[in-house]
């Protein structure tokens, strides 16, 4: 994919474009993305641990290239440091200068292959599989270059057989190049500014200037993976299933690549292990009489139903016989929305749930199973039924347990900060079709996934966004006819020249938080009017997919006053009794914000209104807080932490936001 410029001026180099000029391009392809796992054709081996780590700390951001890092191992070109992986590698270490470090970061694993992966007549496939690298990626095997990626949260694979497999015995190598930088073409987009007032900046001195409201983690946050296919294998499995009270189909297409010689078995097993149906090849429906459906959590006595679907494919390539088999969770769940309503098997269904981020104190984005695990535990704890992965697309071991517990996810692409008209041009419009290929190729067969989510709150007033939508929405419907499309709005109803475009209108609104700070008198008049101006205007469901208000722990007032816990609670109240009203009519869902802390960038605002309550080593952090009412998710105050559940603390010389748990 084209290399996104940078935005901008002034001295100095841009950190992600020079260092590309003179490197040629390796879009990935249309290939399949099934997920890697261990079956009887196939291995995986995780590449987690400690990896070599540098950052390129010259001027340019260039010396990795111009040296030609990738050429020798990683410790021959310098200092290198131990780094862990998957992580974000902002906060690991003591130094500062990497916190916020804007540019190419190196990173280097070597390990050793077992002989029966490159040995054979025909030798496996060996391919070498990144979850998410943030953003900008560039993948050598022992100097050759193997893959290069734009764009974080998705992953992205490269077959390296030829490479490894001419030297048995010894190292491979793997270096990475990765690079942070944002621009106005990036999703999310960014700009690079450059400081060149001299009396007050160092020479080449430029910052990051981003358009939400979380920190720019970055890193490689997801398993690195070596697995292995036959020569010929099964590429990539499309399911859709349609259900009655008593009959399911379940649709699916099958595609091998290395072989046009080859022959296609299926078998679907439910949790007994028992085949319930067969069918062979590449197209076809298979029929399960009196289905055990996916139903979402709380719905059904037991949600999160999933099947199993072994496919298996004999082919013949030159004188040998291959076989591969692959195993594929189905849950048979349909999903309809009409006028008023969303429709889970034929049955209304009510989001009733959160917004998430998927960072943590000193891992950041990287992936960690406890703190998944607890928060899985928490959301069953609470009552929770459903959330948006806001505001990119969250880890494939995330997406798992919600298909295995019955949580219900609007998936959203990492279309975040879309605010500037240069970032509604054609050069963003493609990568944001790109990336939502990647999205779907990825997650098309997940029962949790109910809704695709492009974008969240875009500058949509501006005339731009009716074809920019359009077209992404278009070109997402296309690529998967059987689930609804959204964005999530925060312009006024009016103006939004993208909802037109959307099949149930989300809308981001803080009454009383944002606007008119301090009125909950508000609130009543301005939600109902919100709800019912969006409704008359284009007769489809609504869900809040954000609201909420911020509060210290610990720190009360009486009458309520911004920030203690009372005005939290008296605001949430206000909000629940229009949502109990509306939900009668044609409010289908309500996802506060925000289910747990999660990192921002520093600034002054915040810092400064707090100082003014409280000196700031006596208050426990910028937290949302718990509200108990009837019908509604329910739970103690705490945050989530390193250890233990409270509210991080903000030391004196901090002035970095922490949102913590609301329920």
């Amino acid at each position: 994919m084209a290399v996104a410029a940078c935005g901008g001026r002034g001295a100095g180099l841009c950190p992600l474009l020079l260092p590309l000029l003179f490197l040629p391009g390796l879009a990935a392809g249309p290939a399949g993305m099934l997920q890697p796992r261990d079956t009887p054709s196939r291995e995986r081996r995780e590449l987690g641990g400690l990896w070599s780590f540098r950052a390129d700390l010259s001027p340019g951001r260039d010396a990795g290239f111009a040296q030609r890092w990738y050429r020798r191992p990683l410790r021959q070109s310098g200092p290198v440091i131990d780094m862990p992986v998957p992580a974000s590698f902002n906060d690991i270490t003591q130094d500062p200068s990497l916190e916020n470090y804007i540019g190419w970061v190196w990173y280097e694993k070597e390990v050793l292959l077992p002989l029966r992966w490159l040995q054979g007549d025909p030798a496996p496939r060996v391919v070498l599989r990144f979850g998410s690298a943030h953003y900008y990626s560039i993948v050598w095997v022992n100097g050759v270059q193997v893959v290069e990626h734009e764009g974080g949260h998705l992953p992205f694979e490269a077959d390296i057989s030829s490479v490894v497999q001419g030297s048995p015995g010894t190292l491979c190598r793997i270096t990475v190049a990765l690079n942070n930088t944002l621009t106005p073409h990036t999703l999310p987009p960014g700009s690079i500014q450059y400081m060149t007032d001299k009396t007050r900046y160092p020479k080449n001195y430029f910052v990051q200037n981003i358009r939400f409201d979380f920190f720019n983690y970055a890193g490689i946050h997801r398993p690195v993976v070596l697995y292995t296919t036959p020569a010929a294998y099964i590429d990539d499995i499309t399911v859709t299933t349609t259900s009655s009270d008593s009959v399911a189909m379940v649709q699916y297409q099958v595609s091998v690549v290395g072989s046009t010689a080859n022959s296609l078995s299926l078998s679907l097993r439910d949790q007994e292990g028992k085949v319930v149906a067969t069918g062979d090849g590449p197209v076809g429906e298979l029929k399960v009489l009196n289905p055990n459906l996916w139903w979402p959590y709380l719905m059904h006595e037991n949600p999160g139903y999933l099947y199993s679907l072994e496919v298996k494919m004999q082919a013949q390539v030159g004188e040998a016989l291959l076989e591969d088999v692959y195993t594929l969770p189905v849950g048979i769940r349909t999903v309809h929305v009409t006028s008023t309503q969303f429709l889970i098997n034929g049955r209304p269904f009510y989001f009733h749930g959160v917004n998430k981020h998927e960072d943590a104190d000193i891992r950041g984005k990287g992936l960690d199973w406890p703190l998944i695990v607890k928060d899985f535990n928490l959301l069953r704890w609470l009552g929770a039924n459903s959330f948006r992965t806001s505001h990119y697309p969250y880890a494939e071991e995330i997406m798992d347990l919600c298909d295995a517990y019955g949580i219900v996810v609007i998936d959203e692409s990492p279309g975040v900060g879309i605010k500037l008209l240069e970032s509604f041009g054609n050069k963003s419009l493609q990568h944001h079709l790109a990336v939502m290929e990647e999205l779907i190729r990825r997650d098309k067969n997940r029962p949790s996934v109910v809704m695709w989510s492009v974008a969240n709150e875009p500058a949509s007033e501006l005339p731009p966004a009716a074809h920019y939508f359009k077209t992404v929405i278009a070109h997402t419907k296309a690529l998967d006819p059987s689930r609804p499309v959204t964005f999530v709005t925060d312009a006024n109803y009016a103006l939004d020249h993208g909802a037109p475009y959307v099949d149930v209108i989300c809308v981001n609104s803080y009454f009383s938080w944002y606007h008119d700070p301090g009125h909950l008198e508000v609130i009543p008049l301005q939600l109902t009017a919100q709800f019912e101006n969006w409704y008359k205007t284009y007769q489809k469901p609504i869900i809040q997919s954000e609201y909420g208000a911020d509060s210290v722990p610990g720190l009360h007032s009486d009458p309520p006053l911004m920030f203690t816990e009372e005005y939290q609670k008296a605001m949430l109240r206000e909000y629940h009794a229009v949502f109990d009203k509306k939900r009668k009519e044609y409010v289908i869902g309500e996802l506060i914000w925000n289910f747990a802390d999660f990192m921002t960038s520093q600034g002054k605002l915040l810092f400064i209104f707090y100082t003014t309550l409280h000196p700031p080593w006596e208050f426990s952090g910028l937290c949302h807080t718990n509200i108990v009412l009837e019908g509604r998710i329910k739970g103690p105050l705490f945050t989530r932490t390193e250890h233990s559940w409270f509210c991080h603390k903000i030391q004196h010389d901090q002035s970095q936001e922490r949102r913590s748990c609301l329920y």
